[in-house]
């Protein structure tokens, strides 16, 4: 990552944030501030007694696209931009016109900034956790970031904050200021273009997450569910507890020693067919914003060697036809779904925790295999030492057919196996089949397709002022 490229300043509109965070301040109802008579603490906690929780349906797959994404509402009047759902990184950005360079939206589709920008001397800016941090020289500089991400993407830009409108599940309506990056230069310098999203959503563990915030704000709970369907691009996800199943969840510890705000479990055992594979001692990153899941050198050498002795002297041959997947089969006709190969692949688990206490992630078939657009039937999983993941095990397309819980307030992960076509009952309201839109006010922020959106405030400002 280049720390010397140079960033646009934008103090024209420093002294009109000031101004537009005291003056909306000063109007926020008793649930969302503390009062003269009420201690900062006890308002959170009456806001968390009454905490709902935001959904929304998710669209995308593993394979072609390569990614799953929610449409958000942003900004008075809202604008809805579509962004990557990635539990993976915190930061939450958007493509902007600052003017946008590298971006893959046009100017009318991309977040116009209208002097929000966030000074470097707050909390949420000295709170990010980028190794590319500049120093605050001046408490009133705005807020730079600079992101990058293992497929060799990056972004760059400055912290703004707007207004997100928001439904609850409760059928309560919030419009919270949040924080987020408005992302002015985007780079992918890796072998596969970047998708053509407004941006990302990030939903990891640190305090500039959506999530975070509004856990802050005691709009929610901090606590993230998503579900993505095996077959039809469809799922949801969730900010906020309601959704979490009472009873059928298993759960393991997140992981203390993890240095980063990951969500990393473990260690954990690896398994094929239910019996042992000799591989321990698997730390997993659980990341919805990864394409496909990664192990290491070992373990995926592991998996490849069970398969393919496996699949010694049957129909499958091994092809090389798929450029993106290093490893795939081809049957003498070409395949339509993984359940044509289904005698022919076992379950994957991974065991967390001691045998006696075990927690284990099953992975069926069709959780690890993609049959390509040619018909072959391909493995999911790629080594991670091939792209400088070195130790790390990423999962990703483990999570098809699983609700995946990030429960931050107790510090634990869990998974149900589920249907994620349709999206479970709140207290008996907005439950119901994804397939069924709804038109009015869309549930929670959007689909992550468009997360970010701004009105243009003036039309007199020159390019790169926020």
């Amino acid at each position: 990552m280049n720390l010397k490229k140079k960033t646009r300043k934008f103090f024209p509109c420093v002294y009109f944030f000031f101004f537009y965070v005291f003056f909306f301040s000063s109007r926020v109802q008793p649930s969302e501030a503390a009062t003269k008579d009420s201690p900062k603490g006890h308002v959170k906690l009456m806001n968390h007694l009454h905490a709902s929780s935001v959904v929304f349906p998710v669209s995308g797959n593993v394979y072609p696209l390569g990614y799953y994404y929610v449409l958000l509402n942003i900004g008075n009047p809202p604008k809805v931009f579509d962004l990557d759902i990635d539990t993976g990184s915190d930061l939450t950005w958007v493509q902007c016109d600052a003017p946008c360079k590298g971006c893959t939206k046009p100017r009318d589709s991309q977040y116009k900034p209208k002097c929000n920008t966030l000074p470097c001397s707050h909390m949420l800016c000295s709170g990010l956790d980028l190794p590319q941090r500049r120093p605050c020289l001046d408490p009133q500089d705005q807020c730079d970031y600079e992101i990058g991400y293992s497929d060799h993407a990056s972004s760059l830009g400055a912290l703004v904050t707007d207004v997100f409108p928001l439904r609850l599940e409760n059928g309560s309506t919030r419009h919270p200021h949040l924080t987020f990056g408005c992302g002015y230069d985007q780079q992918s310098r890796g072998p596969h273009p970047a998708p053509p999203t407004a941006g990302m959503l990030g939903l990891g563990g640190g305090q500039v997450s959506i999530s975070s915030q509004l856990s802050d704000l005691g709009i929610t709970k901090n606590v993230i569910v998503h579900c993505l369907s095996h077959n039809n691009g469809k799922g949801f996800l969730s900010i906020g507890d309601e959704l979490v199943p009472s009873s059928g969840v298993t759960w393991t510890s997140l992981a203390l020693k993890s240095t980063s705000k990951h969500y990393m479990a473990g260690p954990a055992e690896l398994l094929f067919n239910d019996k042992t594979t000799s591989v321990e001692g698997l730390d997993f990153i659980f990341d919805s914003g990864s394409s496909y899941t990664f192990f290491n050198a070992e373990a995926y050498q592991a998996i490849l060697g069970h398969i393919r002795r496996d699949l010694k002297g049957k129909a499958l041959m091994e092809t090389k036809e798929d450029k993106s997947l290093r490893v795939c089969w081809k049957d003498k006709k070409p395949l339509k779904s993984v359940y044509d190969v289904k005698k022919y692949f076992k379950t994957i688990t991974l065991r967390f925790g001691s045998q006696k206490k075990a927690q284990l992630f099953q992975v069926p078939l069709e959780s690890y295999l993609i049959i390509t657009e040619e018909g072959s039937v391909c493995l999911g999983i790629l080594n991670g030492a091939e792209i400088g993941l070195d130790n790390y095990n990423i999962l990703n397309i483990f999570f098809q057919g699983i609700m995946v819980i990030y429960d931050n307030e107790k510090q634990r992960i869990g998974w149900i196996p589920s249907d994620c076509d349709k999206l479970p009952n709140v207290n008996n309201d907005h439950g119901g089949d994804l397939s069924k839109e709804e038109a009015a006010y869309p549930r929670g922020f959007g689909l992550i397709r468009w997360l970010f959106s701004g009105a243009d405030s003036s039309n007199n400002k020159k390019d790169g002022e926020l």
